[in-house]
């Protein structure tokens, strides 16, 4: 089985400790839904997590 090369994330803010689930290559930046906090940055291919990543998705 081939390993893909993009996955769904599970992150946790810094800031307010929300969980919340994130694609590791998203085209836009994501901020967290409660506080507003940055928590991925679009960097053109694969993103920039700046939050802790708690469990990758399958």
């Amino acid at each position: 089985m081939s390993k893909r090369k993009s996955n769904f994330l599970k992150v946790k803010c810094g800031d307010c400790g929300n969980q919340q689930v994130v694609f590791d290559h998203a085209a836009s930046k994501v901020e967290c839904i409660i506080c507003g906090k940055s928590l991925v940055k679009s960097k053109g291919g694969k993103s920039e997590i700046v939050a802790q990543i708690v469990e990758v998705l399958d």
